[in-house]
C-alpha cells in the first residue's frame, strides 16, 4: 500500500491543540509558553511577546494596568478555537497579564506550532491580532505628564 504524507500521524490533527490559555496577575514566562507548544510533529513554532513600551502617541508612558471582563478567558478560548479551525495547529498557547505593569514587563505571550513555518507564522499572527481585537481586555496607561488614557482591546 502506498503511503502519503496524510497517512503519517504527524499530519493528522492534534488531539487537543489548545495547551495553555490563561489570564494572570503574576509575571509571564516565555519558557512556559514555549514548552506548552512543543510537539514532535511540528516543524515550525512561532512565538509573539508583547511588552510594555515607554511611549504611546508621542507621550512618555510611566506604567500601565490591564483589566478584563469576566468573560475574557472564554473569549480567549473562542479566539484560539477559531485559529485551530483555520490552520493546521499542533499546539497553541496564550497568556495575558493583568494588573499594574512597568515599562519592559511582558504583557502577553502567544505561541503556535504547526507542521511548517509559514503556517506557524500565519496562525500566530491571527492569534495575537484576534486576541487584541476580540478579547475584552482594557489597558489603562499612565503618562509622565500626569495624564491617563484607557484603551479598549475590543
Amino acid at each position: 500500500m502506498a503511503r502519503t504524507t496524510m497517512d503519517h500521524p504527524g499530519e493528522q490533527a492534534a488531539q487537543d491543540p489548545i495547551r495553555l490559555l490563561a489570564i494572570r496577575d503574576t509575571p509571564l514566562s516565555l519558557d512556559e509558553v514555549f514548552r506548552a507548544v512543543g510537539d514532535d510533529a511540528a516543524g515550525g513554532t512561532a512565538l509573539f511577546v508583547g511588552t510594555v513600551r515607554n511611549h504611546d502617541g508621542g507621550a512618555d508612558v510611566d506604567e500601565l494596568g490591564y483589566s478584563t471582563h469576566p468573560t475574557a478567558e472564554a473569549e480567549m478560548r473562542r479566539v484560539a478555537e477559531k485559529v485551530v479551525a483555520e490552520y493546521p495547529v499542533r499546539a497553541l498557547a496564550a497568556v495575558h497579564r493583568v494588573g499594574d505593569l512597568a515599562v519592559g514587563d511582558l504583557a502577553v505571550v502567544v505561541a503556535v506550532s504547526c507542521p511548517h513555518r509559514a503556517e506557524a507564522f500565519e496562525a500566530c499572527r491571527k492569534l495575537i491580532d484576534d486576541l487584541k481585537h476580540e478579547v475584552p481586555i482594557w489597558k489603562h496607561q499612565r503618562f509622565s505628564d500626569g495624564k491617563e488614557e484607557w484603551v479598549g482591546a475590543c
